[in-house]
């Protein structure tokens, strides 16, 4: 463990220096890119000039020097870009190996504003952690360069050309004005698709899980309704996005062409005499030349920027929308030193959840360590909601949550038997031990037909009954089963149950019921539940 954790801390350190190392290193580069487009367009001005005098008639020798100009600037250019891209894509990289260790976290056991389905979880896991990933690699590298270049770009006109270098930058300020527009109605494109993704990506898991139930009911033709207009939706929203992108590539087109053509235009006119005022300079050859070389170099920056801004709109979006998990407190973690037997009773006080779709509360109540209480009301009144409180997994609206004592709920005194438990490809037993790794078969076969799973173990191979991770073969109501033992096995002293009988016949039913009742002698229990004969045979009702 301890080597796992020094491990864990210092591949962190060392993503957090090369972050830093790669912040520092990425403008120097795009200085050289600089430089190198200053001594390739030097090159080139010169040869035109030793070719326009005639100097380079014998034999071609006085290009020799211009040619080893183009050369170095090329070479510098591919070394400065290079460098960019293997720097950028390693820091991003690094980063987000960060960002997901702890949003994996978050999400997977972390206490949450509001229930996120599976489809949305993936969707922010993946999707949003790869768009701000690729803002990483592609934009933000590129932003430094867009502020700084061009003012450098202009400095190293100057001494050729002053008048060119104050017509590029005159350029600049509606430019700037234009991509702020642009840039704000993109932005605000970019995060209806996101959401649109993120809703059509919850929709369409939730259906494929249900599949059999939706054809059970004949209901494809409206479910597929639904998916159509979510997936239009999202195809409208990104054809908004790539309609605003287009747009942001109009206004700085429009200005790169306006700025290269009124610097060639005062540089020939300038070079013929034919200024219509008097020239405030005297240009020759080679450097209206270089200046014409130049002036492309003065938009690159920004025209990089603007084939990334996509990226950038998507990322900022995809930040925005990981912000409120980032805002969550982290779940406390378990104490070595308070072990899960200080669980003295469960005491819940003014508990509150108010998110989009559920509102529960205020509720008030207290179990002892030896209870069985059901928690009961209709369909969609948060039964669910409150058990994933009371475990940690979300955050209330206000209320407190703390054993009899008033004691922080330790997380390792909780056990959840889910409606869906989670299953993992393996074998039955390795399924059900999952919560206790190191318990003997003989006490995991005990307790698998304690909850009714005899049936299957003597069908299909006991232990070693082959299962995968969707629960090819088993019943819903075996699935619960196994969610139930595995928190028997954990032996947590509160065990949360979310419909435990549901998908039983009576007699199953029956049976898990009278289990539960004996288990409520030493362990403290708390089910959500419809079941009438389950509320019945709990000491009390907590009814929503």
């Amino acid at each position: 463990m301890l080597r796992k954790a020094v491990k864990l801390y210092l591949h962190g350190l060392f993503n957090l220096i090369y972050v830093k190392f790669a912040r520092v290193l990425i403008p120097a580069a795009w200085l050289v890119d600089v430089a190198g487009a200053a001594l390739f367009a030097w090159g080139v001005a010169s040869g035109v000039g030793a070719i326009a005098t005639k100097h380079g008639a014998s034999g071609g020798v006085t290009l020799l020097t211009p040619a080893a100009w183009i050369v170095c600037g090329a070479l510098l250019r591919a070394f400065a870009v290079c460098s960019v891209d293997r720097l950028a894509v390693g820091a991003a990289q690094a980063a987000s190996r960060t960002r997901r260790a702890g949003l994996w976290q978050k999400l997977l056991g972390g206490r949450l504003a509001r229930p996120i389905s599976s489809g949305e979880s993936a969707n922010l896991a993946l999707d949003h952690s790869m768009a701000i990933e690729n803002r990483d690699q592609r934009f933000s590298p590129i932003r430094i360069n867009a502020i700084v270049g061009p003012l450098v770009v202009a400095l190293i006109v100057t001494p050729a050309s002053w008048v060119a270098a104050a017509i590029m930058l005159a350029t600049l300020v509606p430019f700037t004005l234009g991509m702020i527009l642009a840039g704000t109605a993109s932005r605000r494109a970019a995060e209806r698709q996101l959401d649109a993704l993120g809703a059509l990506s919850g929709l369409f898991v939730d259906r494929v899980t249900h599949l059999p139930l939706i054809r059970h009911f004949g209901a494809e033709a409206r479910i597929g309704r639904q998916v159509r207009a979510a997936t239009g939706d999202v195809a409208r929203r990104t054809v908004t996005v790539l309609r605003t992108a287009f747009l942001s590539n109009a206004v700085l087109e429009f200005f790169s062409a306006l700025s290269i053509a009124l610097v060639a235009v005062y540089c020939g006119f300038s070079l013929l005499g034919l200024l219509p005022f008097p020239a405030p300079e005297k240009l020759t050859l080679v450097p209206a030349f270089f200046v014409l070389a130049m002036a492309p170099e003065f938009y690159l920056p920004m025209r990089r920027l603007a084939a990334a801004y996509h990226e950038k709109q998507l990322g900022e979006a995809a930040a925005k929308a990981l912000a409120p998990l980032d805002e969550q407190p982290a779940a406390p973690k378990p104490s070595s030193h308070e072990p899960a037997t200080a669980f003295d009773g469960l005491h819940v006080e003014h508990l509150r959840l108010a998110f989009p779709g559920i509102s529960v509360g205020p509720l008030s109540f207290e179990l002892a360590a030896g209870d069985l209480a059901a928690l009961s009301g209709p369909t969609g009144s948060g039964k669910t909601s409150t058990l994933a409180a009371i475990a940690g997994q979300l955050v209330p609206a206000s209320g407190h949550i703390a054993t009899l004592s008033g004691a922080a709920l330790p997380p390792d005194s909780v056990a959840w038997a889910a409606q869906r438990p989670l299953l993992m490809t393996g074998t039955l037993g390795h399924n059900l031990a999952l919560a206790a790794p190191g318990t003997r078969d003989a006490e995991v076969l005990a307790v698998a037909r304690q909850v009714g799973l005899g049936d299957v173990l003597d069908r299909r191979g006991g232990l070693a009954m082959a299962v995968d991770h969707a629960g090819s073969g088993l019943s819903g109501g075996e699935r619960r089963r196994i969610g139930l033992a595995r928190a028997i096995l954990s032996g947590r002293p509160l065990i949360l149950c979310d419909e435990p009988t549901a998908d039983l016949d009576e007699a199953s039913a029956a049976a898990i019921i009278t289990l539960l009742v004996t288990l409520s002698a030493e362990r403290c229990i708390l089910v959500a539940t419809h079941d009438a004969a389950l509320i019945a045979a709990a000491r009390r009702e907590i009814a929503l």
